[in-house]
């Protein structure tokens, strides 16, 4: 059975439907979809693909067996890591695809808590890897849909953040690896901001502390005159500032209206009042 003809038929089935085919092929479903998390064919990958797997996550299908099938697969170096520091190429779907299941398997998760422990500690001492390492900062590909594997990355950080087993000890290398998405050389157009901002929030919902974020704010900052040392007004320069200033706003902005971390909120007004020259 071609997997783009059975999504389709599974997605108009009936709910007792879906659930006798599933008893019957879910093994083979899943490993079909699996195969094809980075098709280039948006319908396929985002539509189908997608949308079962998060259906099938919220209408319980899942054994814990398979659940646990699909996070030790998808967070594998082939899925997850797969061909990562690619700036241009279809990789990119596979990793960001796969960051999405995940996120929404942690999520799932942190209701259920059946996942192997062992298997999700190892996971978390290396959540900031993929941000750090992604290069491809496209966001919606002609042709072949949305990549945006830095917004699926951060959501994927924030899912894991909001899990009851994640220790906060691992929260500084997910911070290290956002303040380095912003010096990535491009201008983000697709609203990458507000899904950054999310890291944030689930680390306040966390009780992290709000000295250690305002003293990450101020090291972003710092990275602006260091820039400036060393290599001067370049073009790097200009991205990375554009790209942290608005990561920056769009937090304080997030803060404020949610009446959040004062202290945080005005370290940010003030460096951020800085670097745009506001009342000078």
């Amino acid at each position: 059975m071609d997997i783009k003809e059975a999504l389709q038929s599974f997605s108009s089935m009936t709910s007792s439907a879906r659930q006798a085919f599933f008893q019957k092929e879910g093994d083979w479903l899943l490993k079909e979809m699996l195969a094809h998390i980075g098709s280039t064919d948006e319908k396929l990958r985002d539509r189908l693909i997608y949308r079962t797997f998060v259906d099938l996550l919220s209408d319980n299908f899942l054994s814990p067996q398979q659940l646990q099938y699909l996070f030790d697969t998808a967070t594998s170096d082939d899925f997850l890591y797969a061909d990562i520091g690619e700036q241009i190429g279809d990789s990119v779907f596979t990793r960001s695809f796969s960051a999405l299941l995940v996120a929404n398997i942690l999520t799932k998760d942190s209701e259920l808590l059946i996942l192997d422990d062992s298997h999700l500690q190892l996971f978390f001492k290396k959540i900031g890897r993929y941000m750090l390492l992604e290069k491809d900062t496209r966001g919606y590909v002609e042709g072949k849909g949305w990549a945006h594997s830095l917004a699926h990355g951060a959501d994927l950080a924030a899912a894991t953040i909001r899990h009851p087993k994640f220790d906060c000890q691992h929260a500084p290398a997910i911070l290290h690896a956002l303040k380095l998405v912003t010096w990535k050389d491009v201008v983000y157009v697709n609203d990458e901001e507000e899904r950054f901002v999310n890291i944030f929030e689930a680390l306040l919902e966390r009780n992290y502390s709000e000295d250690a974020l305002s003293e990450w704010v101020e090291q972003a900052f710092d990275k602006f005159e260091l820039h400036l040392v060393t290599q001067g007004y370049n073009e790097s320069f200009f991205s990375g500032r554009t790209c942290t200033l608005n990561t920056m706003k769009t937090l304080f902005f997030a803060l404020k209206m949610r009446n959040l971390a004062p202290k945080l909120q005005n370290t940010l007004y003030i460096h951020v009042a800085k670097w745009l020259k506001l009342g000078s």
